[in-house]
Order: C-alpha cells, then sequence, then structure tokens
C-alpha cells in the first residue's frame, strides 16, 4: 500500500513538473523599431487633356492625344449620311475606358458626338452633342479620333459626312482593373 502511494505521489509531482516545463516567466521579445520608410510625394500628373469638352462645342484630334477646342463655328461643308450616295463605312474603332473618378463616382450614361469624316479620310471636327462628366467625353472625342473609314461618295466623288457616334457607360459592363 506504501508502495502504491509512493508511486501515486511520484506520479501526480512528475505530471505537474511536466505540466509546468512549457510555461516560462522570460518577457517576450521587443522588436527592434524599423524606420518607417515615408511615402515620397509623387508628382501629380496633369491629366491627358485640360480641356474640358462642353456640349455643342467642336473639338480637333490632335497628334498627341490632346483635345483641341475650336472656336471657330463656321458652317461645315459637309454631307448628312441620307444625302450621300455611298455612306461613308467605318473600318475599325474603339471602345472608350472609364476614368478613375467616374468610377469611383459610380456615373453611367451615353455620350453622343457628331464626328466629321473628311473625304481625304481623316477626322475633321468632333462634336458633343451628350456629354458626361469625370472626363468620359474626353475620352468618348479620343476614341472618335482613331476612327479609321472609308470616306464617304457623292457621285463617284469622296466627300466630307458627319457621323453620328453614341459611347455608352456602364459600370457592369467596365473592369475595375482597365478601360
Amino acid at each position: 500500500m506504501v508502495l502504491i502511494r509512493a508511486l501515486i505521489l511520484i506520479i501526480l509531482a512528475g505530471a505537474s513538473a511536466f505540466a509546468q516545463s512549457g510555461r516560462r516567466n522570460v518577457p517576450p521579445p521587443t522588436p527592434t523599431p524599423t524606420p518607417e520608410a515615408t511615402p515620397s510625394p509623387t508628382p501629380s500628373l496633369p491629366s491627358q487633356s485640360q480641356v474640358t469638352a462642353d456640349k455643342n462645342e467642336d473639338y480637333r484630334c490632335t497628334d498627341d492625344g490632346t483635345l483641341a477646342h475650336l472656336l471657330d463655328r463656321d458652317q461645315v461643308a459637309a454631307y448628312e449620311a441620307k444625302e450621300v450616295d455611298v455612306k461613308a463605312e467605318v473600318r475599325a474603332g474603339k471602345l472608350p475606358g472609364y476614368t478613375r473618378e467616374a468610377r469611383r463616382v459610380g456615373v453611367e450614361g451615353v455620350v453622343a458626338l457628331k464626328v466629321l469624316l473628311l473625304a481625304d479620310g481623316t477626322i475633321g471636327r468632333v462634336r458633343v452633342i451628350r456629354r458626361l462628366p469625370y472626363g468620359l467625353t474626353e475620352n468618348a472625342i479620343r476614341v472618335a479620333c482613331e476612327i479609321k473609314f472609308k470616306p464617304a461618295l457623292k457621285a463617284g466623288q469622296p466627300v466630307a459626312q458627319w457621323l453620328n457616334v453614341q459611347y455608352t457607360f456602364r459600370l457592369a459592363e467596365s473592369s475595375i482593373f482597365g478601360p
């Protein structure tokens, strides 16, 4: 019996000793302070276009992708689509992308433009019919400036023609990672 009590005492003492072995009173190491990297201020880049496109105003496409506001509102010698024998044929065009601000605010809608397709195969001017804020109209104009087309014909000769273009902006159809 004494032997059993001694054995129980040894087991209890050993169990309590082993149970306490995992605990230590050593304080956790303090992390060494690392110098915080202060972000260097990035120079704010000017937006691609300083021109804000307004309704019923004309703009010219430039080689560097900016917009030039045309102040002359003279009548342009051009035909509407129903006045020509063969309508201008659009061969290539892109879709405009969202600006970061427009996506953040949640702007959706349609930009309507009238594009003057010249007889020599270039874009003469772009007129804003319906606009959207936060740079969406400007993006639509830039994309309209890249339209590739075959000029309209009247009496067998290439002529200038106005083309109505609409660009629809829908958040559900745009990617958060790109245009």
